[in-house]
């Protein structure tokens, strides 16, 4: 997984231009791997809805995941028929993979993919790329477990789904309904700060892509979906299911080491109104109260338990000390990177330091309150100096927060030094050629020789002008779309409720 650093955020989200009759809108990647039956008729009808419902220029990409049979043929067949129709060859297995170096590729500002088995019916397909286009949101997802989504589909798979998704929110604490639905959608200036972060080259890409963009605070967009489950889906789902959990082990202890630069796939201050300062209330002082009172609570729980398990072999000064030394070391760790959301191994020690001598003003506190209690009782009891190292404690807690708030974890605002703001419009990220499927190992080769990836700049006004699709196109990673996209709006017909194809039997 790529840990590299670089500031920066990407630019406000800007409406599409409508009536551009350039480069495709939109580019749905539908992923293959032998399915010589089902490509053509789901091409087929796919491309008759676009036609009859889609009021922008699209192009529909298969990207045949080193098949063995002949959908090779059928691939190059239908992209000689039809105009819209791209073919993509890529000589190694994995969905995930085969996204990324179609959409990495791709010049469409919106990106979106769907299985080939068309179980989602086509009819969500514009409420999902609509709030793309309209600059309201980065991704876009279908969702089977909504409460309005209507889905058909074995006991077996709604179990294993909805576990998923309950362990996805319990471990990773993901707050969308779906991950696995293979319906989605996403923004090509997100995807390109997003995709290098995303390891996963199979099943897993969707979940890990999907959360790592919510916690870089990024916009999900969820559809109520119709969904028919195909009785002869190829998915493997123990294999599917031991690979995915392990995906969530690995992104989990990323997240919580905060080793990912998620800073760079943010939005830039002002794009979401409570990022907005307000006068005279310190900005996230709320959130950081209750993360502290929670880490507070348990902290004070911790003590209490080394408190009495020190007391049983020395003096009550050692033991609170000793106490208080070690939940002081597990506190500071705690509050650096679950209230103040600091990340990283960088000014950890600086950090610790600076607790332990918050540590000794607590001490210097509690150690006091016990000598008050010894010089009024010559033998108090056990329960009576709990009750007066609680109420020490809280006083401490106090100071505390504020110390911490204040010196030790300060808020420096998004203040950025001319270097830094040289680098983000350097012009010099790297270029790579996506003829054959990008490996991780080698992203992560070119980013130690080149440098971190940039953010995206902002668009420079240019005239779009259109492109023909190139397996051989070159990009380059954290480059914009082309083209200034100002706010148009463009009347919509009215889409028929029945998605049918006359040719098309099913």
């Amino acid at each position: 997984m790529r840990t590299d650093s670089s500031p920066g955020t990407l630019p406000a989200r800007e409406h599409l231009p409508a009536g551009d009759a350039g480069t495709p809108v939109l580019d749905v990647v539908i992923p293959v791997y032998n399915e010589e039956k089902d490509l053509q008729p789901c091409v087929l009808r796919l491309h008759e809805h676009l036609k009859r419902t889609f009021p922008y220029a699209f192009r529909i990409t298969i990207a045949d995941n080193a098949s063995i049979d002949t959908t090779p043929q059928v691939a190059a067949r239908l992209e000689s028929d039809i105009p819209e129709v791209k073919s993509f060859r890529l000589e190694q297995k994995g969905r995930g993979r085969a996204l990324r170096t179609v959409w990495s590729a791709s010049d469409a500002p919106i990106l979106a993919y769907m299985d080939v088995d068309l179980s989602t019916d086509l009819n969500a397909l514009l409420p999902l790329v609509a709030p793309l286009i309209s600059g309201h949101s980065d991704l876009a997802i279908g969702s089977r477990l909504a409460r309005s989504s209507r889905v058909v589909r074995g006991a077996k798979r709604e179990f294993i789904s909805r576990t998923y998704n309950l362990i996805l929110r319990g471990s990773l604490q993901a707050r969308f309904s779906d991950a696995q639905c293979g319906f989605k959608a996403i923004r090509r200036d997100v995807a390109q700060a997003l995709l290098p972060l995303v390891e996963d080259t199979g099943w897993f890409f969707d979940t890990e892509m999907l959360v790592l963009a919510e916690r870089a605070g990024l916009r999900i967009h969820e559809v109520p979906v119709d969904w028919v489950d195909d009785p002869n889906s190829t998915v493997h789902i123990v294999k599917t299911a031991t690979e995915d959990l392990k995906g969530v082990w690995r992104v989990g202890k990323a997240l919580a080491s905060g080793s990912l630069p998620l800073d760079r796939v943010t939005r830039p201050f002002g794009d979401d109104p409570r990022d907005r300062d307000i006068k005279d209330v310190p900005k996230g002082l709320a959130r950081q109260l209750v993360g502290f009172c929670v880490v507070g609570g348990l902290s004070t729980l911790f003590y209490l338990v080394l408190y009495s398990a020190f007391r049983q072999f020395c003096g009550s000064q050692i033991a609170n000390a000793l106490a208080l030394l070690v939940s002081a070391v597990a506190n500071t760790a705690a509050n650096r990177r679950l209230t103040f959301g600091v990340r990283g191994k960088g000014g950890a020690v600086r950090h610790q330091a600076q607790g332990l001598v918050v540590f000794a003003i607590g001490l210097a506190l509690t150690s006091g309150s016990l000598a008050a209690l010894n010089a009024a009782s010559s033998n108090p009891a056990h329960s009576t100096e709990l009750a007066v190292l609680v109420a020490a404690n809280l006083a401490a807690t106090v100071l505390r927060f504020l110390l911490f708030r204040a010196w030790v974890f300060p808020d420096h605002g998004d203040s950025t030094d001319e270097s830094t703001l040289a680098a983000l419009n350097s012009p010099s990220s790297p270029t790579y050629s996506t003829a054959a499927a990008p490996q991780h190992a080698q992203h992560a080769q070119h980013a130690q020789h080149h440098g971190s990836y940039g953010p995206l700049p902002h668009r420079q006004p240019q005239p779009q002008q259109g492109a023909p699709y190139d397996t051989t196109t070159q990009f380059r990673a954290g480059e914009a779309a082309d083209g200034t996209w100002r706010d148009a709006t463009m009347q919509l017909q009215p889409v028929r409720p029945h998605d049918t194809y006359p040719r098309d039997p099913r």
